[in-house]
């Protein structure tokens, strides 16, 4: 059976100078998840927030904070973000090829819950061994976009690696982020992703509630079909 859908706005897209009421803006919306963007400036070119910001924020939220870390050495992240107060922490496979089952375990010993992502040009098959392993991961998240920027066009190729994923493994999270909106959910719902990362298509609509439920509706619609 396959796992309910989780929407998480991108809080990339919000106002940073207002991020508790943000944050609650959007559970107020509907959404399940708050996605956090962590980007080093080095892994991809552009810097965005780090431990600190998540810390603040969890001071005035208990929602589920789905951390993306896109960084060179995730090692180095995991005591810091675990005294945050993640929730989810997501790593590149790009990233660093080695020890990965200690850093899953690592993850999973500091309360958190552990993912991978991959680049829209990495093969799909490089990630069936962290999700096979002794302590797997929980979640797969499938960039639809290249990472380090916000507001790119979803690219649709990659809901290949989506159906690849959902056939393999029917109960497992899977994650989506990049382009995500009312135009492009059906294609992302119907490949199999049920985890949905969207920034501007909710935070720059006038009704985000109504993008957050149609979201949520066609990841439902389509496990029916199914």
């Amino acid at each position: 059976m396959e796992p309910p859908a989780k929407i998480a706005p991108s809080m990339l897209s919000s106002d940073f100078s207002n991020l508790a009421s943000e944050a609650e803006r959007m559970l107020s919306c509907g959404a399940d998840w708050l996605h956090m963007d962590i980007m080093d400036g080095h892994f991809v070119p552009n810097l965005t927030i780090g431990a600190p910001v998540i810390e603040s924020l969890r001071k005035h939220t208990k929602a589920y904070l789905d951390c993306h870390l896109m960084v060179t050495n995730p090692h180095d992240y995991v005591d810091a973000f675990a005294k945050a107060g993640a929730s989810g922490f997501t790593f590149h496979i790009e990233a660093s090829r080695e020890n990965w089952g200690e850093l899953i375990q690592k993850i999973k010993s500091k309360g958190m819950r552990p993912g991978v992502s991959l680049k829209p040009g990495t093969p799909i098959e490089d990630i069936y061994p962290l999700v096979e392993c002794e302590i797997p991961v929980e979640m797969v998240l499938v960039m639809t976009v290249e990472p380090g920027f916000g507001g790119q066009k979803f690219m649709p190729s990659m809901m290949d690696k989506v159906k690849a994923l959902r056939k393999k493994y029917p109960s497992l999270d899977i994650e989506v982020d990049g382009g995500l909106g009312p135009s492009t959910i059906d294609i992302a719902a119907a490949a199999g992703a049920n985890c949905i990362v969207a920034g501007s298509s909710v935070f720059g609509a006038p009704e985000p509630a109504h993008v957050i439920s149609l979201m949520r509706k066609s990841v439902g619609d389509a496990q029916k079909n199914n």
